[in-house]
């Protein structure tokens, strides 16, 4: 028998240049979703301060913390008042001159039950991550919550397939995606629809080919490095899916909001008695996956 469904809350924010203030204000948003009903609740990427990574610059490792440390205490003790699951997103401090674009997963009791580090780290114009962070060295996992099996993944790596079936072969039945992604100004009138819409269908994607729910959590508004840079607007439009890819809840594109949506374990079996790819997976056959290209030779 499937366990009981419950309610996941998502947390869309627009962060200020003060960490303390970014910190206090998602402890409140978090507890406005547990008093909504939500069981598990989960932070954008990297909440605790603006996107940083539109431009290269050594005094922002400063902002980086250790786990636990300030913001999984911040949130532990909001995990722990209400009872439930919180996944809390970090710029880690592993090590001095080591640190990772992280996630931890509290438990009810407000203690660190695992954390992800974030697998795929990208380089590209106002996205300078590869200056930050260290990829991850943890792999694709699973937790388990008192509601079951979650899967936390971050970003970047919601392009990848690979990523999501290792997360969902882990037993995950719904995937969180803490993300920070949206315009560059100059290519929202072009590009700005074919983007957003290649990002929310990629994700449907993961979630109709592996038979699970899919949260990404999204930041929103316009942040700038500086006053005369572009910047990049962050598109909001935070979602949740079902298996079947059917979009359950979403948020604004703008603002912050807290999305509620039920995830139903009885719906994840549901929908892989229909379509049972991971029955049909050919295991025997996809010795190439673990190659970076298949030559011809």
């Amino acid at each position: 028998m499937a366990a009981a469904a419950f309610t996941v809350g998502l947390v869309q924010m627009r962060p200020s240049d003060r960490p303390g203030d970014n910190v206090d204000r998602a402890a409140r948003l978090v507890s406005e979703a547990a008093r909504a009903g939500a069981a598990v609740v989960c932070l954008p990427e990297l909440f605790r301060s603006p996107y940083f990574c539109q431009s290269e610059d050594a005094a922002t490792f400063d902002l980086a913390e250790t786990i636990p440390g300030p913001s999984t205490e911040a949130m532990g003790a909001v995990a722990r008042e209400h009872r439930i699951t919180v996944i809390v997103p970090v710029f880690e401090r592993r090590a001095p001159g080591l640190y990772h674009n992280s996630a931890a997963i509290l438990s009810p009791d407000g203690s660190v039950a695992g954390i992800y580090r974030k697998m795929h780290i990208p380089d590209d114009p106002g996205y300078y991550e590869k200056f930050y962070f260290t990829p991850g060295d943890l792999g694709f996992q699973s937790f388990d919550t008192p509601r079951g099996r979650i899967g936390t993944l971050i970003c970047w790596d919601q392009w990848y397939p690979e990523a999501a079936r290792l997360t969902a072969l882990k037993g995950a039945l719904i995937l969180f995606y803490p993300t920070a992604i949206g315009w560059h100004p100059r290519e929202k009138q072009s590009l700005g629809e074919q983007q957003r819409d290649a990002w929310i269908t990629v994700q449907r994607g993961h979630a109709i080919s592996n038979g699970v729910y899919v949260a990404a959590v999204n930041r929103a508004g316009l942040e700038k490095p500086s006053a005369d840079a572009a910047g990049i607007e962050f598109w909001g439009s935070t979602f949740l899916c079902d298996p079947f890819g059917v979009v359950i809840a979403r948020a604004r594109t703008d603002g912050e909001e807290v999305v509620l949506g039920i995830v139903d374990p009885a719906r994840v079996e549901e929908v892989r008695r229909g379509w049972p790819f991971l029955r049909d997976r050919r295991v025997d056959a996809y010795s190439g996956m673990d190659q970076r290209f298949l030559d011809r030779r």
